[in-house]
């Protein structure tokens, strides 16, 4: 029996799986921007929530009057209150707040102003309402500066315990900063190092972990650079270590590393020194960062905003678990690092103003500070527009 077969019977099967590949890459596509969303959900809410964490320990600590603890923005969904202080959960998963009586900021005005207007609560629960603090313009300016720097130290000790897990689930050795071997006719090995050399410093920058050679490497122009590096006990300067180049199809030329380091035993003592050192290597790159801007080293160009963070998170999240919580770990000790700043609108610019208070006795004006505050204010948001133009771009050509 012969079988009959249409002539487009091909191409309709090619159409019909075709149709299904397309619906496959758009399900793809939206399971890819769902995990985006989750991910940069968690990871900014991560930082904020224990930003604000920080502010409110330390207040309670310090005997100042917190009236609301939010994890979350906008509508409330559920509250409590207990020993003078509200907790809510908000709807926005967007990181939270914490409300200080005396503060200026709008989150602890409306909720100074709530507490105020307040119906009188039922005599059993009156005590578990009632301010058990005084207002933060009343505590001493001690008080009141480690209430602002808290939330900064708590970005600190997420980044620390993030890289702690980070460190201690790897595969691989705690990388050194000790030169196990330089590959033969290196020009490295030519120009001064030496296998056995601990690297201390490059370009008198100091070395925390083996990122840090990396890195000053990277930000080298010339290919070459001066070496602190411990011998035989005794501390040695190699001016001018050269490297070896090398071009790519492209044509753009590369530095050859010549070198491979030791690696170290993952014990508790070694994690935690490790830890502690990639936290003072991401907070100085974050620092040297914010420098090249201002010196024009780096463009303005290369500035990105939330939809480049976003676009990072979710680039991160598809890789596994670890690279989210390495970028958790930068995000976390950059907000610490940004927000000691010495600018009104920043923690770090209402230590400024307490110290002025400790030094000369008296308080700024109120009015000096409003106004400086939103200036700043004005100036970091067009920033961020600026930056998230940059994100948007990118992403239109396709650069990110």
């Amino acid at each position: 029996q012969m079988c009959k077969s249409s002539p487009f019977g091909g191409a309709g099967r090619a159409a019909a799986l075709t149709e299904r590949g397309s619906d496959f890459s758009a399900l793809g596509d939206a399971m890819s921007i769902f995990i985006t969303l989750i991910a940069a959900l968690i990871v900014f809410s991560a930082v904020i929530a224990i930003h604000e964490f920080g502010h409110f320990t330390v207040a309670k600590l310090c005997g100042i009057q917190v009236n609301e603890f939010s994890i979350g923005m906008g509508p409330v969904l559920w509250k409590k209150n207990h020993k003078g202080t509200q907790y809510s959960l908000r709807a926005l998963p967007v990181g939270g707040f914490v409300a200080l009586e005396g503060e200026e900021s709008p989150e602890s005005q409306q909720a100074e102003a709530a507490h105020t207007v307040q119906e009188q609560p039922a005599p059993e629960t009156e005590a578990s309402v009632q301010p058990t603090g005084v207002p933060l313009n009343e505590a001493p300016v001690w008080q009141r500066a480690l209430v602002m720097v808290a939330g900064a130290a708590m970005n600190f000790v997420l980044g620390f315990v993030v890289l702690v897990v980070l460190i201690a689930a790897q595969n691989e050795p705690i990388t050194s900063k000790t030169i196990y071997s330089i590959e033969n006719d290196a020009l490295c090995g030519q120009t001064g190092l030496q296998a056995g050399d601990k690297v201390l410093a490059v370009n008198g920058r100091r070395c925390f972990v083996a990122n840090d050679i990396l890195y000053e490497l990277v930000r080298t122009r010339s290919y070459s650079a001066d070496f602190t590096v411990l011998r035989d006990g005794q501390k040695v300067q190699l001016p001018g270590v050269q490297f070896d180049t090398w071009q790519d199809e492209q044509g753009e030329t590369h530095m050859s590393i010549g070198f491979s380091v030791y690696g170290l035993e993952k014990t508790p003592s070694n994690v935690l020194r490790e830890a502690g050192n990639s936290v003072l290597y991401y907070g100085r790159i974050v620092f040297t960062s914010l420098v090249d801007l201002v010196r024009g080293r780096e463009s303005i160009n290369n500035l990105s905003g939330p939809v480049g963070i976003v676009s990072a998170i979710g680039q991160a999240a598809s890789y596994g678990w670890q690279d989210l919580l390495e970028l958790l770990a930068l995000i976390t000790v950059n907000l610490g690092i940004l927000n000691l700043l010495p600018f009104p609108a920043l923690d770090g610019g209402k230590v400024v103003f307490l110290v002025i208070e400790g030094v000369t006795g008296h308080a700024v004006p109120e009015k000096l500070q409003s106004m400086l505050t939103l200036a700043t204010f004005g100036l970091l948001f067009g920033l961020m527009l600026f930056a998230t133009y940059n994100d948007i771009l990118r992403l239109i050509t396709g650069t990110v």
